[in-house]
């Protein structure tokens, strides 16, 4: 089993920068696709980013691409989003969630394991 618990959400204005992080335990989560979920009130999950296991490999929704980068570090077991230059429409709890295979779904029913979530609010 893989816990996932993510910190770093907070309020913050627009044009703001703020970093989350998701720390794995219970296994290594080395070799799997990591994403960044995020769902604001009324709406559905929505993906933001996903990373596969190496690094190498990122997609962004298009909504955040050039503001948002994903990253990890497999030896802490840990996966971030960077998050510059938010805007109110970011506000949002955000979700990390793991996946053992390679491919990098944008799909939430595609990941096995979730965090409890982080709200990130942005006021304008």
């Amino acid at each position: 089993q893989v816990q996932l618990v993510e910190s770093g959400g907070g309020l913050v204005q627009a044009g703001d920068s703020l970093r989350l992080s998701c720390a794995a335990s219970g296994r290594s989560v080395s070799s799997y696709a990591m994403a960044w979920f995020r769902q604001a009130p009324g709406k559905e999950r929505e993906f933001v980013t996903s990373i596969n296991w190496s690094g190498h490999n990122r997609l962004y929704a298009d909504s955040v691409k050039g503001r948002f980068t994903i990253s990890r570090d497999n030896a802490k077991n840990t996966v971030y989003l960077q998050m510059n230059s938010l805007k109110p429409e970011d506000t949002a709890v955000y979700y990390c969630a793991a996946q053992g295979g390679s491919y990098l779904y944008t799909t939430p029913t595609k990941y096995d394991y979730w965090g409890q979530g982080t709200q990130v609010t942005v006021s304008s």
